[in-house]
């Protein structure tokens, strides 16, 4: 199925009310985030996406793909499974060396080219960590970090899965910036459970979630992306000096100064 739109509708609230968001849809390219205070029902909606949900889970929601009910083989048939699901939760990885996981996923789904698509997998989850991957390794040898950046490369590359929901990878020790600039260069939908200000504002929508309920789609506006910009500057000048603490260097007003004044939009 060439997949073209997910739409969400609205069911119900924790306390049985209708979600004050009746629906939202998202089309192909789009980036998205979940947002809102821990218990407010981020994850049971990124579960009920992931599960196709039909009216038939707690909370009465009802998921359509192309404005349809999607079929059953899509809840049947991993390989024919359009999302990809990146949990906070590992444990289930398999004890295969890293190499011979990719290469069984490549072949399950078919690809016309799995050593290539093994390599670019790795190519990209490496931009993500910090650590290099050893191919050699077992999965269950892994870091959180390493782990994380695998499934989603895994996922975009191998899995080419057309809507990924990503759980919290700001918790994992990935490159934000680095894994958004990626996974731009891939037309997908793409959802972010995150309390994560950078993943937030760099979304095109953030979902506000409260009380188990949907409850409003904010579109970001042009001055939240350029506050985002300037923000991302402060958060550099934050990791520059926790870095000098933790090396135990002095730090410097100075060089403080000097970083401020170079934050995009202020006046030299």
């Amino acid at each position: 199925m060439d997949i073209q739109k997910i739409t969400i509708l609205g069911g119900t609230a924790r306390d049985g009310s209708r979600e004050p968001l009746a629906s939202f849809e998202l089309r192909m390219g789009d980036v998205a985030s979940i947002v809102g205070p821990t218990g407010s029902g981020k994850t049971a909606l990124i579960n009920d996406i992931g599960m196709f949900a039909n009216a038939n889970t707690p909370t009465l929601r009802r998921v359509l793909i192309n404005d349809e009910v999607p079929p059953a083989s899509f809840r049947e048939d991993p390989a024919s499974n359009p999302i990809a699901l990146i949990t906070q939760h590992t444990s289930f990885l398999s004890d295969l060396p890293v190499q011979r996981f990719l290469g069984l996923h490549a072949k399950i789904r078919r690809s016309e080219r799995p050593e290539t698509i093994v390599e670019e997998t790795l190519q990209f989850a490496n931009q993500l960590t910090g650590e290099p991957i050893d191919v050699d390794s077992a999965m269950t040898e892994l870091s959180g970090g390493q782990s994380r950046a695998l499934l989603i490369a895994d996922a975009v590359v191998i899995g080419n899965s057309p809507i990924i929901l990503l759980d919290e990878i700001e918790n994992a020790g990935i490159d934000r910036s680095r894994a958004l600039a990626l996974l731009g260069n891939y037309q997908k939908i793409f959802l972010f459970v995150t309390h994560d200000l950078h993943i937030a504002l760099h979304s095109t929508y953030r979902l506000v979630m409260r009380g188990g309920a949907m409850q409003d789609l904010i579109v970001t506006a042009e001055t939240e992306s350029r506050m985002a910009t300037r923000l991302d500057h402060l958060e550099k000048t934050m990791i520059h000096f926790r870095d000098r603490v933790r090396a135990g260097l002095p730090l410097s007003e100075d060089d403080l100064n000097t970083r401020l004044a170079q934050m995009p939009g202020v006046q030299p």
